[in-house]
């Protein structure tokens, strides 16, 4: 269930707000007027879900780069590794 507190919460909760989201590992919901406005997280927290992000991108990628046909053999990709190498 998350957590739902008032921007008024906020401005008088700050020291257990952040307390909050460095101890659970999840935003909290700030409303304004009764409506949705911002959701507050730890920064680990945060960029542990933009890492993730970055991981689906750089596997998405990875994916249309094989449905494009633009792979290679790993055997041939290590041979030419290891030739460039002896130069």
């Amino acid at each position: 269930m998350p957590t739902i507190l008032s921007e008024e919460d906020l401005r008088n909760g700050y020291n257990e707000i952040s307390a909050f989201c460095h101890t659970h590992d999840e935003p909290v919901f700030i409303t304004r007027n009764g409506k949705a406005d911002l959701a507050v997280m730890s920064i680990e927290h945060y960029e542990k879900i933009t890492g993730r992000f970055e991981l689906h991108e750089f596997i998405r990628d990875g994916l249309d780069e094989i449905k494009n046909g633009n792979t290679r053999l790993f055997a041939e990709t290590m041979a030419d590794i290891r030739a460039n190498r002896k130069r």
